[in-house]
């Protein structure tokens, strides 16, 4: 796929033990709010991410909608997004937006598929 080819976009909310019921809330409101596919509920880390989070899949024609609303809406939880071009260390590397506090990701498990 070429690097300028974006298939769709993941937003990610982070939470830990006290902010669960507010990233719980805001799920909810995201699933009443948007046609969305909503990810699982992870309450411990999981892939690159050092944080509790969902996942949330962005169709590009709803990335201003949903990117506006999340910018407007998210409180004081991190929401870390990154488009789907194939190249997953790029993605979430060098072509990620944050909204809210930015936060390290776990980027190995991308490094050791590239050997």
């Amino acid at each position: 796929m070429e690097t300028n080819q974006i298939s769709d976009w993941h937003a990610h909310v982070y939470f830990d033990a006290a902010t669960r019921d507010a990233a719980w809330a805001l799920r909810e409101r995201i699933e009443k709010t948007h046609a969305i596919q909503m990810g699982r509920f992870h309450e411990k880390p999981v892939g690159p991410h050092p944080m509790f989070s969902y996942q949330v899949t962005v169709r590009n024609e709803q990335f201003t909608e949903v990117m506006s609303w999340l910018a407007l809406n998210h409180g004081a939880l991190t929401v870390f997004v990154h488009p789907n071009t194939g190249h997953d260390l790029e993605d979430h590397r060098d072509r990620a937006i944050w909204i809210g506090q930015s936060v390290p990701l776990n980027l190995d498990m991308f490094l050791k598929k590239k050997d």
